[in-house]
């Protein structure tokens, strides 16, 4: 599969670090140098200086044979002209990163899909979303749903009073009989460690668990976890994800949002129609207290700056508040949420990239997650006929050891398979994989 990625910076940069797992014919194109040398540097992609606007360049690139075309500059018109030239040029499939969210992404799509842009992509949007989810799910330090909440995943620390404590996984397996639920891996000390009958949890481990809807209230009870309302929630910045983020939440929950800068506090103070906007200096500790921050049931940090928001977040956690979310776009802070105390980190980049990804895999994929802090991913596939995983029980495929078939999804009803499960054509399996193994598993579904 040939791919042509317009666009070196850091979400350009994250797709093509991804993509090169999957052995593909991959090609980035900007004008910076210094920005197609560092990729090249760090990964194995051809670079073509240039602006990918130009004909000669996709020319260049040979965007005739290109199967996907992804326009991910910060600059959306360029993007979206960038596609509408490579379709028009024989891209077979485009998307473009969208950075504008005033307008329906829905409208969007159906108006540009005739210029020949395929597929919208907005990281702002994407990011915001699972923001909204988190707080919904308030226990939870990541949260998936699949085919609307018929299957989840999630990571939920194990409390102090939890059964599970210093028990393995074979001798605790009484407290699932329904089957409603798996454990697929957990984090122990920045550690990650893959589920086996004879893993022995700790309290504080994070366990990320598979479940039905019903699976889900034995997971909590289980884990020794008391679910809490969330009607307080403090956003710390008014950046684009703060605003949209805030538009969601105040249907809810009472909001109030801090912003140091008192023009962009006032434009969105008339955008907002719930929330409380407050301009002040967030960092400062007095500000958040003379605000009520030990009032707060959930802190979001949402600023630009990724030291402010996670400094900020610890600030929240020692006043009390049990819910924290700070964004954090240095890649290098991504594992660090649970060894210091925030119960999640948002990177949009990554939210935007796991969106591009399902594209590109085989296998008829139908949605990608990544678990923060693990080198995993949970991959949805739609099983197709005469494929390798519908033809004997699950015990019996000889299925890799970082391969585990976590959720099946039949006739619209979510299951949680184990051994003696054969999974179907016309099933959607959803599959938990160690990144270093996805070609190995994909073969089970082409």
């Amino acid at each position: 599969m040939k791919i042509i990625i317009a666009g070196a910076g850091e979400v350009g940069f994250h797709l093509a670090k991804m993509l090169t797992n999957e052995a593909q014919d991959l090609y980035i194109i900007d004008q910076n140098i210094e920005r197609l040398q560092y990729v090249q540097n760090h990964i194995d992609v051809i670079g073509i200086k240039g602006d990918a606007t130009s004909l000669g360049v996709l020319k260049e690139a040979k965007i005739s044979s290109c199967d996907l075309l992804i326009a991910a500059t910060s600059i959306e018109e360029i993007n979206m002209l960038i596609c509408m030239i490579g379709k028009k040029l024989g891209a077979k499939q485009t998307i473009a990163r969208l950075t504008n969210y005033e307008t329906s992404l829905n409208e969007l799509e159906t108006f540009f899909k005739e210029m020949g842009v395929d597929t919208i992509i907005s990281p702002v949007e994407l990011a915001s979303k699972e923001i909204q989810r988190l707080v919904n799910q308030s226990l939870f330090t990541d949260d998936y749903e699949f085919e609307n909440g018929k299957l989840s995943v999630f990571g939920i620390a194990i409390g102090n009073n939890s059964q599970l404590i210093n028990k393995s996984i074979v001798d605790t397996s009484y407290l699932n009989p329904h089957q409603s639920f798996k454990p697929l891996v957990f984090l122990r000390q920045g550690k990650t460690l893959m589920v086996q009958a004879d893993s022995v949890l700790k309290e504080n481990d994070i366990v990320y668990f598979i479940a039905t809807p019903d699976g889900i209230k034995e997971v909590t009870n289980i884990c020794g976890q008391d679910c809490y309302e969330i009607k307080n929630i403090m956003i710390l910045g008014a950046s684009r994800i703060a605003v949209l983020t805030a538009e969601l939440l105040e249907k809810k929950y009472n909001v109030t949002l801090i912003e140091e800068n008192k023009i962009r506090a006032e434009e969105v103070a008339e955008k907002l129609k719930k929330t409380l906007v407050i301009n002040a200096d967030g960092r400062d500790v007095s500000i958040l207290e003379e605000e009520n921050i030990d009032d707060m049931d959930a802190f979001i940090a949402l600023t630009g700056n990724s030291e402010t928001n996670i400094i900020t977040s610890l600030v929240a956690k020692s006043h009390g508040v049990r819910k924290t979310i700070a964004r954090v776009e240095n890649m290098d802070y991504i594992n660090l949420s649970q060894n210091i105390g925030i119960d999640t980190l948002i990177n949009k980049k990554i939210i935007a990239a796991n969106e591009i990804i399902k594209y590109i895999r085989k296998g008829e994929v139908q949605a990608i997650a990544n678990l923060h802090g693990v080198d995993a991913e949970i991959i949805e596939f739609n099983v197709k006929a005469n494929t390798k995983i519908t033809r004997k029980p699950l015990r019996e495929l000889k299925l890799p050891k970082s391969m585990n078939v976590a959720g099946i999804i039949r006739n619209n009803k979510g299951f949680i398979p184990f051994g003696d499960f054969q999974i179907q054509e016309g099933d959607k399996a959803v599959v938990f994989v160690q990144n270093s193994d996805i070609e190995d598993v994909e073969e089970f579904f082409h």
